[in-house]
């Protein structure tokens, strides 16, 4: 099997190949554990579930490796059309995220919600990125307002075309196409703190949700000589120090933040699939103390130095090393689970103390705005106990969305202390029962 799409030659079902980040994520898969994202939209009306029902049905052919099914061959894993009934839409869950187990539902690998006003759409990683899945939620969700009869909303931006076929790019595996670079920079990590924490039982996801102006925090972004994403980069790093020094450890370690970068701003593709790296910045609190203004000093300079072209394409071609081994290509699929298994379990998961993401703004045609309040992004259960943090913006609405597996909520509390001293007015909303101050 290739790396691009094998198609069968007497008929028209196509096949998939696993994507370069895509590879890893089934080898995570646990009973309570799945590499789930969740985005949703909140719009101004309540959903009519029967309307979403139908544009989801319109909609999701458009996207054929979200129509799909993962399956497992002797070398490798691939995703096939999958023309079962579903996905249907249903009501929205308190815990979101929960584990997705390959064989059920139809064996669909997405799952659409509503509740009151909101439209979620939640997708395995191995199917692609939160902008693939952010082009399946705007199209959706553009769909489910034309078949309402909301004005004229037009395709553009991450809303696409349903009556158009899928551009051959939109499925390639853009990692393959730019892992040129003439050496594989090595990627030797320190282990990185991490928080001791209170697991919660099976299926419990603790959602805190910060609501917050956008014009408010660039200002104040700006006031440190930063951006919006560094800044808050750096209050959840001083959030995660101060977590640390509390803890009274004998032996500190390094804070680090695992923070995806989408490679399509350096590298041109229009890929729907998964097409990011990460990077890790942080601070040695053995160094000696931190002010904040030292911190978000220290983000800014590490952003500005790894978030190149350069580097970001040694980046690709170091994970693409192994892909293309000849005698790796040849060796068992459950010995390759294993190895990536093992290695993401004790040196990658290690290398950060929390994770965070930030979407960006969200752009929609102009005929969708009058319908929309926010969105959110949530990056789902993290895989040991820790907390992870997405940030997305929608006009001056910028929402930061905590997901954690533990009981304590220490780094959220920290971290949004922080921003009300830098005089940052913050909503919060929670599934839990009580979110202390």
């Amino acid at each position: 099997m290739g790396n691009k799409e094998i198609k069968e030659k007497s008929g028209r079902r196509e096949w998939y190949k696993l994507d370069l980040s895509a590879i890893v994520y089934p080898t995570l898969q646990r009973r309570d554990f799945s590499s789930v994202y969740r985005l949703s939209v909140v719009l101004k009306e309540e959903i009519q579930p029967e309307v979403l029902q139908k544009a989801l049905d319109m909609t999701l052919p458009r996207f054929p490796t979200y129509k799909a099914a993962i399956r497992k061959g002797l070398f490798w894993r691939y995703l096939e059309p999958n023309d079962r009934p579903g996905p249907f839409v249903q009501e929205d869950v308190k815990n979101p995220c929960q584990p997705m187990y390959f064989k059920a539902n139809n064996r669909y690998l997405i799952r659409v919600y509503y509740f009151r006003n909101r439209i979620a759409l939640e997708a395995h990683h191995s199917l692609g990125d939160g902008t693939g899945g952010m082009c399946v939620l705007q199209t959706l969700t553009a769909i489910y307002l034309r078949l309402l009869g909301h004005g004229e909303i037009g395709n553009g931006g991450f809303v696409l075309d349903i009556g158009e076929s899928p551009k051959e790019e939109e499925l390639e595996d853009a990692y393959m196409k730019y892992a040129n670079a003439k050496v594989c920079p090595p990627r030797l990590q320190e282990k990185a703190y991490r928080v001791r924490g209170t697991a919660e039982p099976f299926y419990t996801l603790n959602i805190i949700d910060g609501i917050m102006s956008v014009s408010e925090v660039m200002a104040v972004a700006k006031k440190y000589h930063a951006t919006i994403t560094e800044y808050l980069n750096a209050v959840l790093l001083q959030a995660l120090l101060t977590k640390q020094l509390k803890e009274s450890r004998i032996r500190l370690r390094p804070v680090k933040i695992a923070m995806p970068v989408n490679l399509r701003r350096f590298f041109p593709t229009g890929t729907l699939r998964n097409f990011i790296t990460m990077i890790y910045p942080g601070v040695d609190p053995r160094l000696g103390e931190y002010t904040f203004e030292e911190i978000v000093e220290q983000v800014h300079n590490y952003m500005r130095y790894y978030i190149n072209e350069k580097l970001l394409r040694g980046d690709i071609t170091t994970n693409a090393a192994t892909q293309r081994n000849p005698l790796i290509r040849v060796v068992p699929l459950f010995l390759k689970d294993l190895v990536v298994k093992t290695f993401y379990t004790k040196v990658q998961d290690r290398n950060s103390s929390a994770g965070l993401t930030n979407m960006g703004a969200m752009k929609v045609p102009e005929g969708m705005k009058p319908y929309i309040d926010r969105f959110d992004i949530y990056m789902g259960q993290p895989f040991s106990r820790r907390t992870n943090c997405a940030i997305i913006s929608y006009e001056d609405v910028l929402t930061v969305n905590f997901a954690s597996s533990i009981i304590e909520a220490d780094v959220e509390r920290y971290f949004f202390r922080r921003l009300v001293q830098d005089g940052i007015h913050v909503k919060i909303e929670s599934n839990r029962e009580r979110v202390e101050d």
